[in-house]
């Protein structure tokens, strides 16, 4: 059995380092920032308004917002009221569904003949556009699976490659800025933006939202193969209380600081170019009003000197949901007071009207709009705008090539997931006779999810041609005589139940495809996370036949599986993986791949009982007086492969670490099966004793490794006394001297730390 091998974590530090990537510089040249005063000193205040305003394609295409005319085009009358009499400066979305390259290049091009030959600054236009996994709203473009699927890979390297790709392709549409990546904290499954996540760990969101980032940008963001990065949401929106959409999260500053901040701090030192701030709010304030956020930590504390943007429509929310302005004028003066440098307005014209006339009147300082204007103008400039706003004259040939198509496939191939395998029951013989059944077995769009063609990713219409369902894809591997097809049951409801369980007469292994209809954002709220029944009805009547069953799960957050996983044989978690993730699917089902997919996140068995993996000891403690507790279906960084690996052999350089030592921890990893694969070596510590009640273990580093058949790796870690630090009482970072557990795959061992 052979696997396909993508870059590891080592690998994709080379190949940063060769590629002289490193985060941009802090503070501009002075060159550029004379460029800045040169511009600003022709602007006018109804010039600098609008280029903090930010709007929906929708108000200058025929039609109305949310109702654009089809086929879609600009309205040439509203855009020269929208960029001539408000110098708007930024645009953003797309009309409803995605557009063929072709037309991204007209509606960019007229966007940027009037911006740069008609405005009365000249100042070119800055678009934004949600290319989240790939260059989802262009027709054709290269899709990857969802962020919580990358995650999944383990594989830095994997989301370096992503971040590039989509890149390339976004920049090639002439759209120089993407919305990505999102860097919450995926702590709360039912929350229906989970699987934008890279999952519920702050270390592994860090390590994959830097890599990330730097694929995006590259060395310098006017390179016109790369994008902006806009990290988001800043911060907190992950965690809401009740799980639903933009409802309100309570965060202590410890955990703020712990948790919230770390991966958006690391991607911001990878040179991040501007960040979205949270549509939620923490502890009453709403983080969009909230000058201690915005402005104390994101630039006082963590540095950050790029563009901060709302979210959609998310100033107006301060009065209209939130109710902490009165009015929508005092809604923008508390958020552009707080430090929100451009609002997505989207849909009227009102901002900066507004905008300007609070300068007028001393309410907002004309300081904080020089200081929003010179960051957005920085940008552009970084961008190149100035010097080519227009998209790319050539072919781009990579666009959608068969390499990109094949790094996809890769990334779908390491994200799948085996949760469950007795017997041996996978990998399949191509001879086998199944019968493929559920309600994801069949379906494009449930494999891609949200951001997909559509906001809702739910319109069949935007799929790109000859991607492949699961169905299409076991039959192109095995030949479709070898496979019955019956729907069995939609999302929610029965379909012909009697005639799957009839076709399984026929079948030597069932393969039951089951998980969620597309969603994102509020339309995505649920009020429990167990798997709908009509699917969980119909793998009892599939199992009642004694048939070796296969449950694929396509879902974006763990549905609950507890009265239903004892029935199956194997399960496979695919989550979303995107255009080629059926092709990934059948290569792992007949063993052409060897799966080395680890959960992001805790898997739950029941709905109620939400923890993650690195809890408080106090939550393992059980009604039996045991520590216990802690119970889920499937731990945190589990996920099986078709061999077997041993670690033996942990090893620590010496058993005390200093406060300005290297403590170097060593494992030996052994393949003892019959198949190459890859595994995750993952470092978890345990501080003995704290000051503040320390997590029952916590993940520190991991690397993913190829070992081939009867073949031992040695992996080695470096830790230091940062990497075992924690927010203390008085909410600073300290490491404290003591007694530390390290554990990798089984096995233990412990240092102390002295400190100084």
């Amino acid at each position: 059995m052979t696997l396909r091998m993508g870059l590891s974590r080592t690998m994709v530090k080379l190949f940063f380092l060769g590629l002289g990537i490193f985060p941009l510089a802090a503070q501009s040249d002075a060159a550029l920032e004379a460029r800045i005063d040169a511009i600003m000193a022709k602007m006018e205040l109804v010039d600098k308004v609008g280029e903090m305003t930010q709007l929906t394609i929708d108000m200058v295409s025929v039609g109305e917002p949310y109702r654009v005319a089809e086929p879609h085009r600009i309205d040439m009358e509203k855009l020269r009221r929208v960029l001539v009499e408000y110098r708007v400066g930024s645009i953003l979305n797309v009309g409803g569904h995605a557009y063929t390259r072709e037309h991204w290049h007209e509606v960019i091009r007229a966007i940027q003949d009037v911006a740069t030959k008609e405005k009365p600054t000249g100042i070119p236009v800055l678009y934004g556009i949600d290319a989240i996994h790939g260059a989802n709203y262009t027709m054709g473009a290269t899709l990857f699976p969802q962020q919580i699927g990358l995650a999944a890979t383990w594989n830095p390297g994997l989301a370096y490659e992503m971040g590039r790709i989509t890149a390339y392709e976004t920049r090639s549409c002439g759209i120089p800025w993407t919305f990505s990546p999102v860097l919450d904290n995926g702590r709360n499954p039912l929350w229906p933006r989970f699987w934008e996540t890279f999952g519920e760990d702050v270390y592994l969101a860090a390590e994959m939202g830097e890599a990330i980032t730097r694929g995006y940008q590259g060395n310098a963001i006017s390179d016109p193969h790369r994008v902006a990065a806009c990290l988001k949401h800043f911060m907190g929106y992950g965690i809401p209380l009740s799980g639903k959409d933009r409802t309100p999260a309570y965060i202590p500053d410890r955990l703020l600081r712990e948790v919230v901040m770390p991966p958006f701090q690391r991607a911001m030192e990878a040179g991040a170019a501007t960040v979205m701030i949270c549509s939620g709010e923490i502890n009453g304030i709403p983080v969009h009003a909230d000058k201690r956020i915005l402005t104390d930590i994101l630039r006082g504390e963590m540095g950050f000197q790029g563009v901060a943007v709302s979210d959609w429509e998310d100033i107006r929310y301060l009065y209209t949901r939130h109710r902490v302005a009165a009015d929508y004028k005092e809604a923008i003066k508390l958020s552009i007071n707080a430090g929100v440098d451009m609002s997505m307005v989207p849909t009227d014209l009102e901002f900066p009207r507004l905008l300007r006339e609070l300068v007028e009147e001393g309410q907002v300082p004309m300081a904080r709009i020089d200081e929003a204007v010179r960051r957005i103008l920085r940008l552009k400039l970084q961008l190149g705008l100035f010097e080519n706003a227009y998209p790319p004259q050539g072919e781009d040939p990579l666009f959608a090539s068969e390499g990109h198509a094949t790094a996809s496939r890769m990334a779908a191939a390491e994200s799948i997931t085996l949760l469950k395998n007795e017997k041996s029951l996978l990998p399949l013989a191509k001879t086998s006779r199944l019968l493929v059944t559920g309600p994801t077995a069949n379906s494009l769009n449930y494999l891609n999810g949200g951001w997909t063609g559509t906001w809702q990713g739910d319109d069949s219409k935007y799929n790109t041609p000859g991607k492949q369902t699961v169905l299409d894809a076991l039959r192109a591997a095995a030949g479709a005589e070898q496979i019955t097809y019956v729907p069995g049951a939609t999302i929610s409801s029965l379909l012909d139940v009697k005639a799957a369980v009839a076709a399984a007469a026929g079948a030597d292994v069932i393969v039951a495809c089951l998980g969620e209809a597309t969603y994102t954002e509020k339309p995505g709220d649920i009020d429990d996370l167990d798997l709908p029944l009509a699917q969980q009805e119909l793998v009892k009547a599939l199992a009642a036949t004694g048939k070796p069953l296969v449950l694929v799960l396509a879902q974006g957050r763990p549905r609950i599986i507890r009265e239903i996983e004892p029935l199956a044989g194997a399960i496979v978690m695919t989550y979303l993986p995107g255009n080629e993730g059926a092709a990934a699917l059948s290569d792992i089902l007949y063993g052409e791949v060897n799966p080395s997919g680890k959960l992001p996140f805790t898997y739950p068995r029941y709905s109620n009982d939400l923890v993650t993996y690195d809890h408080k000891a106090a939550e393992s403690f059980s009604r039996d007086f045991s520590f216990n507790a802690f119970n889920p279906q499937y731990p945190f960084g589990f996920g099986l492969s078709y061999t077997r690996f041993g670690y033996e052999s942990l090893n620590l350089s010496s058993d005390t670490l200093r406060a300005d030592g290297v403590l170097l921890v060593s494992i030996t990893v052994t393949n003892g099966g019959e198949a190459d694969g890859m595994e995750v070596v993952q470092l978890y510590t345990t501080d003995e004793v704290a000051s503040v009640s320390p997590s029952v273990r916590r993940l520190r580093a991991f690397e993913k490794v190829f070992i081939g058949a009867g073949d031992s790796a040695e992996v080695i870690f470096e830790l230091r006394p940062s990497d075992l630090a924690f927010v203390g009482q008085d909410n600073r970072w300290v490491t404290e001297p003591g007694w530390f557990a390290i554990s990798i795959g089984g096995e233990k061992a412990r240092f102390y730390y002295k400190g100084k």
